[in-house]
């Protein structure tokens, strides 16, 4: 190394002690250009304690191998959370240049660990008599967890099929980072102005106050007001705009994100992508993508995922012919054409709800004001699980959006950070997320988890939100608890680093608090009156519950259906994507007036990771095991009720992936999940 390295190391404030409070990353330090530098040393350095590993004369053990493996690499660790946080959540054509740039290095890095057979072989001898090394239960797991990992990496793989698979795993990488800031310009750059009285027409106040925000934040005169394709403001437009002409240009627009030719066309991306996974599968030697996928997975095969999504699928499609036999005669009434549309839908469904049970969403969302609902989730935690968030002014965040909060537990002992960044903007990617700057490790404090609630609420003066908007706030939050309450020895056992179908259960379990009558009568309270929620809006909002579930399950239903179907091809199959979606939209029956959540070519879910890829279903698998799982709270009798939530926060919050999900699931239910719970949820079971 020489003297100029190290002058730009001594420099770099990335690799520098994190001298900051709590050890939060040295956000008003850092710029992109510390990244590339940063990256290359710890890179470099992880490899070198990993060789140690792999090279020591010492027989192998679970301390000196497994336990060394997972404690490795933790200055590589910080560097690369923090990046992957700041090309989400507040990017910069600087980070994406890098983001490119890194990308294939950073999975070229991967391949290199899991590919390193002196490592590897420690590993699997450890693995061969794994039953008579007296592990603790956690112990045992950890081996079993990283076993796989190097198994499902490759490690088995010999000569040229492993140097070819790290060429298409590090080919991967830079195609799903392109694929991911594609939707990100595409939804950048598109903006609807609303310019004369006609185009405000039906639009509530609290919309207009969003359109002006969106507006300002893109850099335009006060009085402007536009409407982008972030969701936090294009489906409230699609539920109250009566400029049909309007709705259907912003429907067409969001469908249409990463479908355009030119530079931002993801479509043959996408077909890069499966060709390779498809590669990837056949050197496993599995027969598609998701058998391969599936293997580690709750569901285990695509017959599995099938069955389940199909006992929704064709429910969901005959309840909503009747929904919209009502949304038809709204439209008549209204003299809006018929038969409706997809840009319809959402419109004339807020039409009928409001008239079948004297509801309107314009009428409720004062009452749901975006710190009044962090109030309530907060008031939940602590009712359930002990938990206190003091928040703290003055250390630098990553956004001044962004706010920070102490989590302490019932001894007054901070147990983690909790940061909340709610709002859009341009630099932000869509969508609502949980990531960590740092994971929970270690026993009798350990390592302090940091973590992150990513949402894209439309900002306002008071930013209030939609009923659906609470849920998202609760379920993210879920996410969050799950990571903040991880009580675990090893990093690649704690909190969200679970089987995927499992990951969702403790975020869309925590989504039932927020229909709580007690919790919404003591948080909802109106935005200007201070007034709690009226016992009649509530009992409304009750009534209402079930209403349009039909057409959000098809909505969901159908990407799932489609993903599968496609990573289920057989390797080798080359995919004509829009041939492929539109014959699986003709096969499946999707309702051309319902579409579908998510399209192939900006499905982040599916192809700016390998995360969801044949994986979409488990929204729905977790969602079977949320709903069986909170009937115990209600068979209690009481939705906080104190060896309920115990059993929760024991076997599924702070267990992290020390046991087998299925097992944990039954110490705490007592029972394996039903899936009538999740149908009757959804108002799909047909009454005997």
């Amino acid at each position: 190394m020489n003297n100029s390295t190290k002058t730009d190391q001594l420099q770099n404030p990335l690799l520098q002690a994190w001298n900051t409070p709590y050890g939060l990353p040295p956000f008003d330090r850092v710029a992109p250009h510390h990244f590339v530098p940063a990256f290359t040393h710890t890179l470099e350095e992880h490899l070198t304690e990993l060789d140690a590993i792999a090279h020591s004369r010492a027989v192998p053990e679970f301390a000196n191998t497994v336990r060394a493996f997972d404690f490795c690499g933790r200055q590589l660790n910080r560097i690369s959370l923090l990046f992957s946080n700041l090309t989400a959540s507040e990017t910069s054509p600087e980070l994406q240049t890098i983001q490119l740039e890194m990308a294939p290095r950073l999975a070229a890095h991967e391949n290199a660990i899991y590919m390193n057979a002196g490592l590897f072989q420690r590993m699997d001898s450890l693995h061969k008599k794994r039953a008579s090394l007296g592990l603790a239960p956690d112990e045992f797991r950890l081996l079993e967890r990283i076993h796989l990992d190097f198994v499902r990496a490759g490690a088995r793989l010999q000569d040229q099929q492993r140097q070819r698979y790290g060429e298409i795993m590090t080919e991967l990488a830079r195609l799903c980072t392109q694929f991911s800031q594609n939707v990100l310009a595409e939804e950048a750059t598109f903006i609807l102005p609303l310019t004369s009285d006609s185009d405000f027409a039906g639009l509530p106040v609290f919309l207009r106050a969003a359109a002006a925000n969106a507006a300002t934040q893109r850099g335009l005169p006060d009085g402007n007001h536009v409407i982008t394709l972030s969701p936090s403001l294009a489906e409230p437009f699609l539920t109250f705009s009566a400029r049909r002409d309007l709705r259907e240009t912003i429907w067409r627009a969001r469908v249409a994100r990463g479908a355009h030719e030119g530079a931002h066309d993801n479509r043959p991306i996408i077909g890069q992508i499966m060709a390779l996974r498809q590669e990837q599968a056949a050197l496993h030697g599995f027969a598609s993508y998701a058998e391969y996928e599936l293997v580690d997975r709750m569901a285990g095969t695509p017959s599995a995922v099938l069955d389940l999504l199909h006992k929704a699928w064709e429910p969901a499609k005959a309840f909503a012919d009747k929904d919209r036999q009502a949304l038809t005669e709204m439209a008549v009434a209204l003299a809006e054409p018929t038969p409706i549309a997809a840009w319809d839908w959402r419109y004339l469904a807020q039409k009928v709800r409001a008239q079948r049970f004297e509801l309107d969403d314009a009428e409720l969302k004062p009452y749901f004001s975006l710190s009044n609902m962090l109030a309530a989730m907060f008031d939940c935690a602590q009712r359930l699980f002990g938990l206190q968030f003091v928040e703290q002014s003055g250390v630098p965040l990553h956004h001044p959006d962004a706010r920070l909060w102490e989590v302490r537990d019932r001894n007054d002992t901070v147990i983690g950070l909790f940061i909340g960044d709610n709002f859009a903007r341009p630099t932000k990617r869509s969508g609502a997320w949980m990531s960590v700057f740092r994971s929970q490790s270690g026993h009798n404090g350990g390592v302090l988890p940091i973590v992150i609630n990513n949402n894209n609420f439309a900002k306002a003066d008071t930013t209030l939100l939609s009923f659906d908007d609470v849920r998202t706030l609760f379920h993210e939050f879920g996410h969050g608890l799950h990571g903040l309450l991880s009580k675990v020895r090893f990093e690649r056992l704690a909190g969200t680093q679970v089987l995927r179908d499992f990951v969702e259960l403790p975020s869309q379990i925590f989504e039932n608090w927020a229909m709580e009558p007690q919790v919404l009568l003591k948080h909802a309270r109106h935005c200007r009156t201070g007034e709690p929620l009226p016992q009649t809006l509530l009992e409304k909002l009750k009534r209402s519950r079930q209403f349009d579930q039909a057409w959000a399950t098809v909505q969901y239903t159908g990407p799932a259906l489609i993903d599968m179907a496609l990573h289920a091809l057989p390797n080798g199959t080359p995919v004509d994507l829009a041939a492929f979606e539109a014959e699986q939209c003709e096969k499946l029956g999707i309702p051309r007036d319902i579409g579908e959540r998510h399209y192939l070519p900006h499905f982040q879910h599916l192809f700016a990771s390998a995360g969801y890829a044949a994986g979409y279903y488990v929204y729905m698998w977790a969602e079977v095991l949320e709903a069986d799982g909170f009937a115990a709270f209600t068979e209690a009798g009481d939705p906080f009720d104190t060896a309920t939530a115990q059993r929760l926060l024991q076997y599924i919050y702070s267990a992290g992936n020390t046991q087998d999900p299925a097992a944990a699931y039954r110490a705490f239910r007592g029972r394996d999940p039903r899936v009538e719970p999740m149908l009757q949820k959804r108002g799909l079971l047909t009454p005997a």
